[in-house]
């Protein structure tokens, strides 16, 4: 069975779509089978260390947003976990590999600034009495949580930037204990931080961080021995190096490392002028395919017990970019991401962060959605886990497809990218197509599209399925720089008791024209498409 509508555009909107430029884009889903799959819950934000003296470029965006000092009690951070149901939370970040717990004979001290510590910090602490409120309200809001250890206690710095040494678990040891005797359910615990390949202020060797690592895996086995699933165990939590990941692999041997977590900050640093001019090129979004493709192969080659997450990924680095990374254009880089993440089988993508910085979910100051909040939690209602392949004739309308979550059918996901040209989409499974792909691919007349009439194939449908749901993204006034995101026209606001909003999709009539706007996002349900590898 297949499913396709035709690009048509109706006569009586003549004169608005004259107004501007109307490409012509052909979709070729594969529905036959899954062609990777996530996991149900791939949406994951991190909440960090950094205290409110963490600057850059003369901004300091962090405020009281770190593990240590974020307000737990704040309805609105509730309210925005608690929409996920099961929102996954990476806790970590590069100060965790200075962070001492105090547990067992530990006493330890706050973070202070320190011209000669490792990012500009002393040594901090996390006290037990923080960790008991933080699982408190892990366990309110339903969070699934990623812990990311300090992997760098009991080694000393040989040289600039490279540690050596064993490292000693005494500590980690003690808080996992401490963690389980409380009842505290962890879902994964992530070694390190940025240590891989050159590292990032510190690197340790990929031989020596494949035995430590094992080490780790040794102790959650024992202490989590009557726990069933147990914990998972990540690593590296850094940026991808072919030579060290692989290595990593080998020297911990089968079974040890079950996810290997990597980094994304591939838009550069926060303070570049043209960050813009980068979310908004599908060429330069493309770039990081590479990454996403060389990790899968050394999965397959070295460690096919594993998975592939992100595990941290803002963007721009340095905090993000200040009036892009908390503004609607940086949804058209997030759900790219996303996408293109998903067509790699990786698991899990844990978004820089759900508060601090440029680049939190919600604002660091009133705790308020930002725009990809909503993009986030659209994801999460609408894409399933099931990822289908698509091909696409223009490469300015990204395009995604994923089996619809928890219902039939197949969602799209549309990333329009031109600023100056709409499209109208012809929609077609490769199961079923009318005409070969060279000649789909032709480019076809305006007038043509006009003239074409509308098709459905398929089984008959239940009149409830003669619709399909389609959630179309703009910005406030039209400024990809706003701060107030659309949602089928009307902004999206929390409620007045500060709840987060019911994204309610617009029912389109299931024969009508799919069309999406300049530099614009719709996401689109489609109840009858045909796709067998979805059930």
């Amino acid at each position: 069975m297949g499913w396709r509508t035709s690009g048509v555009i109706f006569l009586v909107f003549l004169p608005s779509i004259l107004a501007q430029n109307i490409g012509n884009a052909v979709l070729l889903i594969d529905s036959t089978a899954k062609f990777a799959e996530t996991d149900t819950n791939y949406i994951c934000a991190t909440i960090d260390w950094w205290p409110k003296e963490k600057c850059n470029y003369n901004q300091c965006p962090w405020g009281s947003s770190s593990l240590l000092n974020l307000d737990l009690s704040h309805p609105f951070l509730s309210n925005a976990i608690q929409a996920f149901k099961n929102l996954r939370l990476r806790l970590g970040g590069s100060l965790q590999d200075q962070v001492h717990y105090d547990v067992g004979n530990i006493s330890c001290t706050p973070f202070v600034k320190q011209k000669d510590g490792l990012f500009g910090f002393s040594k901090g602490c996390l006290h037990m009495k923080r960790w008991d409120e933080l699982n408190s309200f892990f366990k309110k809001t339903g969070a699934l949580v990623t812990f990311g250890v300090n992997a760098l206690y009991g080694r000393h710095k040989n040289r600039r930037g490279v540690w050596q040494g064993e490292w000693d678990s005494s500590n980690a040891h003690d808080f996992i204990k401490y963690t389980i005797s409380k009842g505290y359910h962890i879902d994964s615990w992530e070694f390190g931080n940025e240590l891989s390949g050159k590292g990032v202020g510190a690197s340790v060797d990929a031989e020596q961080y494949g035995k430590d690592v094992s080490n780790l895996n040794s102790i959650i086995i024992e202490e989590y021995k009557s726990f069933h699933p147990r914990p998972f165990v990540l690593a590296p939590g850094g940026f991808f190096d072919k030579d060290w990941y692989s290595r990593l692999l080998l020297v911990s041997g089968p079974q040890v490392v079950d996810v290997l977590t990597h980094h994304i900050y591939n838009l550069g640093a926060g303070v570049d002028h043209n960050l813009i001019n980068k979310i908004l090129n599908p060429h330069y979004l493309s770039k990081i395919e590479a990454t996403f493709g060389n990790l899968s192969r050394i999965i397959q080659t070295d460690g096919p017990w594993a998975s592939a997450w992100v595990g941290e990924a803002g963007g721009a680095f340095n905090n993000g970019g200040r009036h892009v990374s908390d503004t609607f254009v940086n949804s058209f880089w997030y759900l790219d991401q996303l996408g293109l993440a998903a067509k790699f089988d990786t698991k899990v993508y844990c978004r820089q962060t759900l508060i601090g910085g440029n680049y939190a979910l919600l604002d660091t100051t009133t705790y308020v959605p930002n725009p990809d909040y909503y993009s986030a939690l659209l994801w999460h209602q609408l894409m399933g886990s099931g990822v289908l392949s698509i091909d696409s004739n223009e490469p300015y309308l990204r395009s995604y497809a994923h089996c619809s979550k928890q219902k039939k059918g197949v969602t799209l996901l549309l990333i329009n990218l031109s600023n100056e040209t709409a499209f109208s989409v012809d929609v077609e499974s490769v199961t079923h197509t009318d005409l070969p792909v060279e000649e789909k691919n032709k480019k076809k007349s305006f007038l043509h599209n006009l003239k074409k009439t509308v098709s459905w194939v398929g089984s008959k449908a239940a009149d409830e399925d003669l619709f399909r749901e389609e959630y179309h993204l703009t910005p406030k006034d039209g400024d990809i720089q706003s701060k107030t995101m659309l949602l089928n026209g009307k902004p999206l606001k929390l409620t007045d008791g500060g709840g987060i909003p019911t994204l309610a999709p617009e029912f389109v009539d299931l024969n009508s024209p799919v069309f999406i706007d300049p530099l614009s996002i719709k996401f689109i349900v489609l109840p009858n498409f045909g796709a067998p590898g979805c059930r």
